[in-house]
């Protein structure tokens, strides 16, 4: 039986790392089947995942000999991260490592929206040549609403500086007066006033349950009929018939999604909408950010599973299952 147990496509030289020194399974469509998961990780000390397996508290408990479960990733709402650590196993993950490419995305979503990038791409493609009908307008001058100010929310709001953008910001967790807030020149008020002055709403928060379905039709309703929104967070924090409905009655101007509350997605009315720009949760997916995520998470696995510590953990750096299921060196 495997010593590191892989669910989905994570590959890179980390990995082939991590495989000459452990027993690796790898199939990346094992996610899709939990039966078969469940009888692979009964004997395995590892499991790394992005976020499409669900590692339930079944699972934790499956895996007797589990020391460490890495994520692939900076959330950790697919892991039950306190059945974890009711059984002692260390939940590690990527916190930082895709910030910047998240960041990046969600500036190119903006400037998409603005200047109406896909559908004038669409129509060119198709033999037109419509320049009046894909007039934009910019990001200059504009108010842009970061709803959350977490490492993520920051490099967006540095970002958004440099084309001129006003900043605002809703995040009970920051502290106004840190020097990471006035640095940024960005002001900080309640959720429902960003929404009512924004030009742009961007979504950078955990998912949890306080923030599950905070976009609604009621928030959407808030907005000015020529903001746009764009989620590069998590799919669940938007209720989607409630955006439908929103964009429907123009009560908002477009949205950018490039994560949904169901993943992958039904085709529904959101992909036949042309103010809608939809992308298959790709924030975290450049080269570089892809390097530096596995590099981290193969890290803490061989920290681990070599009996020393994990860096990027969210609970514990060691196992408390138990020195006889902690060896301290392994051959592989």
């Amino acid at each position: 039986m495997p010593d590191v147990v892989i669910s989905e496509n994570i590959t890179g030289p980390a990995m082939e790392e991590l495989r000459q020194r452990f027993d690796v399974a790898l199939e990346p469509e094992l996610w899709r089947s939990p039966d078969r998961l469940l009888a692979l990780v009964r004997e395995a000390r590892a499991i790394i995942v992005r976020n499409q397996t669900r590692v339930t508290a079944e699972v934790l408990a499956a895996g007797q000999r589990l020391e460490i479960v890495g994520r692939a990733g900076a959330g950790l709402d697919n892991i039950d991260t306190e059945a974890a650590t009711r059984g002692g196993i260390v939940v590690s993950y990527a916190p930082n490592e895709n910030s910047l490419s998240v960041a990046e995305l969600t500036l190119g979503l903006m400037l998409a929206l603005a200047r109406r990038i896909p559908a004038a791409d669409r129509d060119t493609h198709a033999g037109g040549w419509n320049r009046q009908q894909f007039t934009g307008v910019e990001l200059s001058g504009k108010t842009l609403g970061i709803v959350g100010l977490g490492r993520i929310g920051r490099l967006v709001a540095q970002r958004a500086r440099a084309f001129g953008m006003t900043l605002v910001a809703y995040d009970p967790l920051v502290d106004p007066q840190s020097p990471a807030v006035r640095n940024l020149e960005v002001r900080l008020i309640g959720l429902e006033e960003l929404l009512a002055t924004a030009d742009c709403v961007t979504c950078h928060l955990p998912l949890v349950p306080a923030t599950r379905a905070l976009f609604d039709y009621q928030r959407f309703a808030l907005m000015k009929r020529t903001a746009v929104f764009v989620n590069a967070s998590r799919g669940e924090m938007v209720d989607e018939a409630g955006l439908i409905r929103a964009l429907e009655e123009g009560r908002l101007a477009g949205a950018a999604l490039d994560v949904r509350a169901c993943e992958p997605p039904q085709r529904d009315q959101l992909a036949a909408m042309e103010q809608v720009i939809l992308t298959p949760h790709i924030g975290a997916f450049t080269l570089e950010a892809q390097d530096r995520v596995v590099a981290a998470v193969c890290r803490d696995v061989t920290a681990v599973l070599s009996g020393e510590a994990a860096e990027n953990h969210a609970n514990f750096p060691r196992p408390q299952r138990g020195t006889e299921l902690n060896p301290k060196n392994h051959s592989g």
